[in-house]
């Protein structure tokens, strides 16, 4: 589809030629152009370090830059005055949960404090306050102060500031980035009606490529150039390929031999996904299958690739796979593997209470050895207060549990010194090397001197950071850094890791490197391995998941069995190509269709009967003279499951 249907026929809102920005010698932005429509949700994609904030500081007029051109709503950026003529007309919301408001002040308070500055008039401020409140459903919170408001509505409230000068050009730099995918989805349901009925634009940067389909553009960013620009449709097309899915015995194995000719095999749960390039999908099942010649295979089909592929596609011609490879490793513990029933985890009615407040409630279930178990929820939901109770760090107020055959309540210190542990913020002593960081925590865990040598030979290189043992790690990539943060945990040769969003703001090659070493771990090693993360992909890739919400475990089971049980209740996820899209969407949700999302361009809805659904669309679609382009099923994904479930428990706790 063209962009008629989403933007006027103006002059841009953004254009940006050949920006540069430089903080001292360290390049930050090298030559970036884009141009921004009117009414258009433009994305910037890419790790931390890409150079997404700088630009979009420079476009909000709160950041100087070295060279190129810069014009904003009409206005040539080239002088403090310049940047000046136009703040009013801009809405800007840095990152960070919350870093844009005042932990001190209420919800109501922080929004007329912005009110205020904006100098909006105080006859209209009631009117949009109750608006963007209601949108953004913190209507019931306004007396709360914003510290003891979770991220996620954090992230709303700050939102709800930037937005309540009715700002014509919204800038927000990863409004998403560590929120629940129910904010998630709160927060791009609000950008939709703003689009819908004020015609604003918006930039938007974020780390998540699963969110890439609903811009109507983007720019994919990394080392402070554009990779590829353009719609998501179009840059999977320019770069041509085949997704492979198939389950094949024995996993590890079949990893190694396909990893041997294509980069882009990775283990996801029990099924592998393989990126073939530039073939024809009978060919790329041919490759593939010749490749696993021997092996046992099944369920193989091939698929139309996402755009994280196309990305990841991108960044290894830029840059090829290096010299940093993790490659497999044998003899993990120190003696036998662990006997006995297979349970390296057991929580039992896991209850633990900070004065009136239950954080969790009742929680019970069990991690196998060798098994990738996630453990998921909303901002508050319970999660590390499960995790500290496990691990010895804070006494359950009911309940019981083990780790590693050990009772949590009487063998704290056993528990740690059988355990690994990755935190999101990467405990490493920046001023060493990596090895000098590996030798430390080895001490520390108590590691005996004549096996410390072969103890960090081993994590290295299942790490793949044999060649830069010597390298400071103030120096190292962030996916390195995070590797050797993995590798300072298991040093002392674990039975169980628990890892705390480890790969929050890598880039999507260290992320998949990062898996890789997981899945060893747990298929090769046995390792017990725990995992929270608000990456839905990533949560694909374990065996097992546990939802939390509100302290109590509300679903218990694999991924697929999750997204079965997600089909039989609520139905089909329908994906609906339509012309002009703004007014489609309009015209579902007022035909009934409550459950409806912009993604980009598409819509989508689920359905229980697909054929009669289409029937109603087709009709209601007709009387309102919209173009019905396609309209299709689509595999339900992981955040649909969360997002289902979560809201549904959400509508059983409502009082009647």
């Amino acid at each position: 589809m063209g962009q008629t249907a989403m933007v006027d026929r103006h002059p841009p809102v953004v254009r940006v030629q050949d920006f540069v920005k430089r903080y001292r010698r360290q390049m930050a932005v090298d030559g970036v152009s884009l141009s921004i429509d009117r009414g258009e949700i433009y994305g910037l994609i890419g790790p931390d370090g890409a150079g997404k904030s700088s630009l979009m500081k420079a476009i909000a007029g709160v950041l100087s830059f070295e060279g190129g051109t810069m014009d904003v709503l009409g206005e040539r950026i080239d002088s403090e005055a310049a940047a000046e003529r136009v703040k009013g007309r801009i809405g800007f919301m840095p990152q960070g949960l919350g870093l844009n408001l005042y932990p001190e002040l209420s919800v109501e308070e922080n929004i007329d404090f912005f009110a205020e500055l904006r100098d909006v008039p105080h006859a209209e401020l009631a009117r949009r306050k109750q608006k963007l409140l209601g949108m953004t459903r913190l209507d019931k919170f306004r007396s709360r102060p914003m510290k003891l408001l979770s991220g996620g509505m954090k992230q709303k409230l700050g939102l709800v500031c930037t937005l309540v000068h009715e700002p014509e050009l919204i800038i927000l730099d990863e409004p998403t980035t560590g929120v629940d995918p129910v904010s998630r989805r709160d927060f791009w349901r609000i950008l939709t009606q703003l689009l819908r009925e004020r015609g604003v634009t918006a930039l938007v940067s974020t780390a998540y490529l699963d969110e890439a389909a609903r811009f109507h553009r983007l720019s994919l960013m990394l080392g402070g150039r554009v990779l590829a620009e353009g719609e998501p449709d179009v840059i999977l097309r320019d770069m041509p390929g085949t997704l492979v899915s198939l389950v094949a015995e024995p996993q590890v194995e079949a990893l190694l031999r396909l990893k041997t000719l294509f980069p882009q095999a990775e283990a996801v749960g029990q099924k592998l996904r393989v990126f073939v390039p530039g073939t024809s999908p009978q060919a790329a099942r041919a490759q593939v299958e010749a490749q696993l010649d021997g092996l046992r295979v099944s369920e193989l089909r091939v698929d139309t690739p996402e755009l994280e592929d196309a990305f990841i596609a991108s960044l290894y011609q830029q840059q090829g796979a290096g010299p940093d490879d993790a490659r497999p490793t044998q003899g993990w513990f120190e003696g036998d593997l662990p006997q006995g029933d297979g349970i390296a985890i057991v929580a039992r009615d896991l209850t633990r209470e900070f004065g009136d407040f239950r954080a969790v409630d009742q929680a019970s279930f069990e991690v196998r050895q060798g098994e990738i178990f996630g453990l998921l929820g909303a901002n508050g939901a319970g999660k590390t207060t499960v995790i500290k109770m496990l691990t010895g760090i804070l006494p359950p107020t009911g309940g019981a549990g083990s780790v590693a055959g050990q009772d949590m309540r009487h063998a704290s210190q056993t528990i740690k010194a059988r355990i690994g542990y990755v935190s999101q913020a990467f405990s490493l002593y920046q001023d060493m090397t990596v090895f000098e960081n590996l030798r430390l925590f080895a001490r520390i865990y108590g590691v005996p001197t004549r096996r410390l040598a072969q103890r960090i030979d081993r994590v290295l290189a299942l790490a793949g950071l044999t060649e830069v043992r010597s390298q400071l790690a103030s120096k190292l990539p962030m996916g390195i850094r995070q590797r050797l943060a993995l590798a300072c945990a298991l040093v002392h040769g674990p039975r169980v890791l628990f890892l705390d969003e480890p790969t929050s703001g890598v880039d999507p090659i260290g992320r998949r490197r990062f898996w890789e070493i997981l899945v060893n771990l747990a298929r090769t090693e046995q390792v017990a391995i725990l995992i929270t993360t608000h990456y839905m992909s990533e949560a694909e890739h374990c065996d097992h998941l546990v939802l939390m919400h509100a302290g109590r475990v509300i679903a218990d089971d694999s991924p697929a069995a999750l997204k079965a049980a997600l089909q039989r209740e609520a139905g089909q996820v329908l994906d609906i190509a339509a012309e002009p899209v703004l007014a489609a969407l309009e015209a579902l949700e007022q035909a009934g269709f409550s459950d409806t999302a912009l993604f980009g361009k598409r819509i989508h809805l689920l359905a229980h009967d697909v054929v009669a659904v289409e029937t109603r669309i087709r009709a209601v679609f007709a009387e309102r003279a919209i173009a019905l382009l396609e309209l299709a099923p689509r595999a339900s994904t992981l955040e649909d499951v969360f997002v289902y479930r979560i809201l549904q428990q959400e509508r059983q706790e409502k009082p009647p």
